[in-house]
């Protein structure tokens, strides 16, 4: 029932992501500046109608962030990164490169929107 409602909700979510949200968040050019470098070592694996992806889409233009999106959906070398070295193909997911170690693969809608809100709300 969540699936059929998420899909008949779909073409609404992606109208109101069209027709808004705006950055909410301004920083001097300096802080912004250093956002965006944080920002390089992350990517959001993503299908373009999707409900919760929208969501996560929607908090990052609010956030001011400059992520990359990318389309697991109709990309193939995505979604195969996604299933390799994510474990699995499931979006949304925020990839966050380590400087060390292994990256981090978040998955859930909440838990992606809290993390950025932690790192770069204001």
């Amino acid at each position: 029932m969540t699936s059929l409602l998420k899909t008949l909700l779909a073409p609404v979510e992606w109208v109101a992501e069209k027709l808004g949200p705006s950055a909410e968040v301004e920083r001097r050019p300096d802080a912004q500046a250093r956002v965006d470098r944080e920002c390089e070592r992350l990517a959001l694996y993503q299908f373009r109608a999707d409900p919760d992806c929208i969501q996560v889409r929607r908090e990052i233009i609010r956030l001011n962030l400059a992520i990359e999106v990318r389309d697991a959906q109709l990309d193939p070398d995505h979604r195969r990164a996604l299933k390799e070295e994510g474990g699995k193909v499931q979006v949304p997911c925020l990839r966050i490169a380590a400087d060390e170690g292994p990256d981090r693969w978040l998955y859930d809608t909440r838990e992606i929107i809290a993390w950025l809100r932690r790192h770069f709300g204001e």
